[in-house]
């Protein structure tokens, strides 16, 4: 469809869309920074070791591995919208039931729940997102994702200390004789019921009804959002683009003339892995380490995270900006350049630390320049992996194998980031922080070649025109 087919775009209705699909990307954020703030109280309620602990803190990361594949084929079966409002649904469980948790058994069940939930909405609001909106502005429509992913990250640190402010401490007696980390969770309750009835009011994604065999349905929604003209033609597009004999299946992974896995699954993959090898979920989950190194206190570390989320925004908006004026391909290479060199220096700078008392202890300049190289490393990753890589895999799959290929990618960008969270702890213990990050910016090298050979641009291309 051209971009002269887009002159009655319903601007207000898409814009509704995108802002209520992305509140799941909101929640997203939430509920993996709330943690933070709950850890010493889950320490106490449940008398856990620093594994226990570990394991209570890192296992939603496994919820989401399995919430993200079953997704793609989830959503093939019942729908885009459907399976956020089941999303939705399971936030609120996730989050009441972790606040009253009485027992680390029963507080990990609710935290896989919220992980099944992150999962599902980390793959599915990109894939709603990237199917209702036009190809020529589909990027900084989709992007807002990942500014709703940190906004939600930022409201966490906030919300967690406000509340730990004004209980004295995160383990002492808020309000109604619970603890202030059991508030922290029940916080998130009000951001999820506003997503669940939000949902109700927009429609399931019209290639997912042409999919069904809806037409009608599918060419009705895509009136209301380009209007009577285009929504016709656009049906038969979508409708052109499907395979004659099958549903949508895993299957359709494969190349069928080579018998082996298409190498856009591979790209997918690619994308998904390499995002969390550059580390940036360290900087979330672990950067305490870093900033006491750099002589701030622990209370201080929230305030920081705040100023960091706010910085994250702010190159979330750079990346909405640019993306469809210069492209996807040029902010990945951009993006990972620049990591690798923030990266680099923040090794060097570690490196040239000592040890006392079991801390890591930095040079007044060594440690402004690791401070300035991570937020920077932050920014960088937020212009470019951060947003980018939910656009790519939202879009770039044709839409015979966009469920599918959305499961694969989104169990891999899980598994990835499960596996460096738990590595990190035992790479600190082997090779020091120095060689952790060290690892990261080698990877974000890396990572540079592999978009330059294997990643094709999508910018302005429909989605009916993606091939695989």
């Amino acid at each position: 469809m051209q971009t002269r087919e887009y002159e009655q775009t319903n601007m207000g209705f898409i814009a509704l869309i995108v802002s209520i699909a992305t509140i799941g990307g909101f929640l997203f954020g939430y509920d993996s920074g709330v943690i933070n703030g709950t850890v010493d109280g889950l320490r106490a309620a449940f008398n856990s070791d620093s594994v226990g602990t570990g394991f209570n803190v890192a296992s939603m990361l496994l919820g989401c591995a399995v919430g993200a594949f079953a997704a793609g084929k989830l959503s093939d079966m019942f729908g885009r919208r459907n399976l956020l409002l089941v999303a939705a649904i399971f936030f609120l469980i996730s989050a009441f039931g972790s606040g009253i948790a009485g027992s680390s058994i029963e507080f990990v069940i609710y935290r896989i729940l919220g992980g099944l939930a992150v999962g599902a909405a980390s793959v599915t609001a990109p894939a709603y997102v990237s199917e209702v909106t036009p190809a020529v502005m589909r990027g900084r429509l989709s992007s807002i994702q990942q500014i709703m992913i940190i906004v939600g990250l930022t409201a966490a640190f906030l919300s967690n200390y406000l509340l730990a402010a004004a209980a004295g401490a995160s383990t002492n007696v808020f309000w109604m004789g619970y603890e202030a980390w059991r508030w922290m969770f029940w916080i998130e309750m009000i951001p999820a019921t506003i997503f669940l009835l939000a949902l109700l009011v927009i429609p399931e994604s019209p290639r997912f009804l042409v999919v069904k065999g809806r037409d009608a349905q599918a060419e009705g929604v895509l009136t209301r959002l380009f209007g009577g003209h285009a929504a016709a033609s656009k049906v038969k597009e979508i409708r052109a683009s499907l395979a004659d004999d099958h549903a949508p299946k895993f299957s359709d992974l494969m190349d069928k003339t080579t018998g082996k896995v298409r190498t856009i699954v591979w790209v997918g993959i690619g994308l998904a892995t390499f995002q969390q090898l550059v580390g940036i979920n360290i900087v979330f989950y672990y950067g305490a380490v870093l900033w006491q190194a750099v002589g701030f206190s622990e209370n201080d570390a929230l305030l920081i995270n705040i100023l960091s989320g706010s910085l994250s925004i702010i190159a979330c908006l750079a990346a909405i900006a640019l993306i469809d004026r210069i492209g996807r391909k040029p902010l990945l290479i951009i993006g990972s350049a620049g990591m690798a060199v923030t990266l680099g220096i923040m090794a060097v700078a570690f490196s040239s630390g000592s040890i006392v008392d079991g801390q890591l202890v930095l040079s007044d300049n060594a440690g402004t320049i690791a401070l300035i190289s991570a937020n920077a490393y932050a920014a960088l990753f937020n212009f470019s992996w951060g947003p980018v890589m939910w656009v790519m895999l939202g879009e770039m799959f044709p839409n015979q194998i966009r469920g599918s290929g959305l499961a694969v990618s989104g169990l891999a960008q899980w598994l990835s980031n499960f596996g460096i969270t738990m590595a990190f702890p035992i790479m600190l213990v082997s090779i020091g922080l120095a060689g952790a990050y060290g690892f990261y910016a080698l990877c974000a090298a890396i990572s540079v070649l592999f978009v330059y050979k294997m990643v094709k641009e999508t910018r302005g291309k429909e989605l009916e025109e993606m091939e695989g």
